[in-house]
């Protein structure tokens, strides 16, 4: 499993670990990334991702899964979450939520 947020992007970063003697060695920082489980209102359905808890907080300030979705750069997002902005959009054009598959 990757350590990359399917929402946002987020992956690890480099960078230096410096002692009290300004010794400097190389230590990553990773995303706080968690399991959840995302309702999604024009599919009707629940969607399990693993999002970093920034992107957490972002999707309930822009309201809803949905409408954090249809404003993501396409080049941020994971397969999954690509696949899933498609049937939202798809969805909202028909204006019937899709049966889930």
């Amino acid at each position: 499993m990757s350590r990359r947020c399917e929402l946002t992007g987020k992956t690890a970063q480099v960078g230096h670990r410096v002692s009290h003697s300004n010794i400097k060695t190389k230590r990553r920082f990773l995303p706080n990334l968690l399991n959840v489980t995302l309702i999604s209102d024009a599919l009707g359905r629940s969607v399990k991702l693993r999002v970093c808890a920034n992107a957490l907080r972002t999707v309930d300030h822009r309201g809803g899964l949905d409408a954090f979705l249809m404003k993501a750069k396409d080049e941020d997002l994971s397969r999954r979450a690509l696949d899933l902005k498609r049937r939202i959009r798809k969805s909202r054009e028909s204006g019937t939520p899709a049966a889930a598959s």
